[in-house]
């Protein structure tokens, strides 16, 4: 009766420990601060929705002129750290709906943590990999990659219907084989939230996400109707609420039905920012931390 006992305490005792440890892993990512003077969001105006809202004062000749030694096209060199090239190359990747080419940056396999971003119309890979453009936030994004021991994959998606978002499904897939326990988010912008839109009714693509985040991006409407929804997805939105190509109050209304669903969400609402400045401002360090605690 005693060995019973004592057989039945380390099976107490092991089981106590393996769900310590299976705590522990959820809660593991954390990206550590790189660049936050630079990159952080700037004064909150208002917060609205018990704080889940955020209007960011946002001004275009200091965010963008102030920031950019060529507007638009080229950011200062004290928002770039170019040797996480050394960690990125070029790849074609096979999923069951096609190939489709990829930037990659930080590890193939056995990754922390998984980003993949999706470009809008018009864009491909050179995009999502570009140090130089969109003030420096995608060199900052490689860089939490790297830093954080996870990878960063910017696709060139060949069509934003549902051959397109095949293929981002086949990749969500083949990043979640190569990293079974990491969590898997998915960033779309402008027209590239077709593709997220899309993917959130994929039933199989959804159970290997964790979270997404929308930066300008379409409203969907009938997103209450989609797998991701039902599994409660995290979810942060970024938008100008100046943009002119998809309004803002129509992203908000989506944001408010996720909250009062019980959903994980976030919203940060740049004050007279436009259609790209998502793209340019979105924190992604403060962004990603938040999802991985989810």
């Amino acid at each position: 009766m005693r060995q019973s006992t004592v057989h039945c305490l380390r099976r107490l005792v092991f089981a106590a420990l393996f769900a310590c440890m299976a705590v522990q892993d959820a809660v593991a990512v954390t990206l550590q601060p790189w660049k936050d003077e630079l990159f952080a969001y700037g004064t909150v105006v208002e917060t609205t929705d018990d704080g889940a809202l955020r209007v960011v004062d946002y001004q275009e000749m200091r965010d963008i002129n102030g920031r950019d030694q060529v507007p638009e096209r080229r950011v200062k060199s004290p928002y770039v750290s170019t040797a996480v090239k050394k960690a990125q190359q070029n790849a074609t990747i096979d999923t069951p709906a096609g190939p489709i080419d990829v930037t990659m940056t930080g590890k193939g396999e056995g990754a922390a943590f998984t980003v993949i971003f999706i470009h809008g119309r018009g864009g491909d890979r050179r995009l999502g990999s570009n140090d130089w453009s969109f003030g420096g936030n995608f060199n900052r994004l490689k860089n939490l990659a790297v830093r954080g021991g996870g990878v960063y994959y910017a696709p060139s998606v060949p069509s934003f219907d549902d051959a397109g978002a095949a293929r981002i499904s086949g990749l969500i897939l083949h990043a979640k084989a190569l990293s079974p326990e990491a969590p898997v988010i998915l960033a779309c912008a402008s027209m590239g939230s077709f593709i997220c839109a899309r993917v959130v009714r994929d039933p199989v693509a959804v159970k290997s996400l964790s979270g997404m985040v929308l930066m300008g991006g379409a409203a969907d409407g009938d997103y209450a109707k989609t797998p991701a929804f039902k599994a409660k997805l995290p979810v942060v939105f970024t938008h100008g609420d100046s943009d002119s190509v998809y309004a803002a109050n129509d992203q908000i209304a989506v944001f408010r039905k996720l909250r009062k669903a019980g959903i994980p969400t976030r919203f940060v609402l740049f004050q007279t920012g436009g259609h790209g400045t998502p793209v340019r401002m979105t924190d992604w360090r403060e962004t990603l931390n938040w999802v991985f605690s989810q």
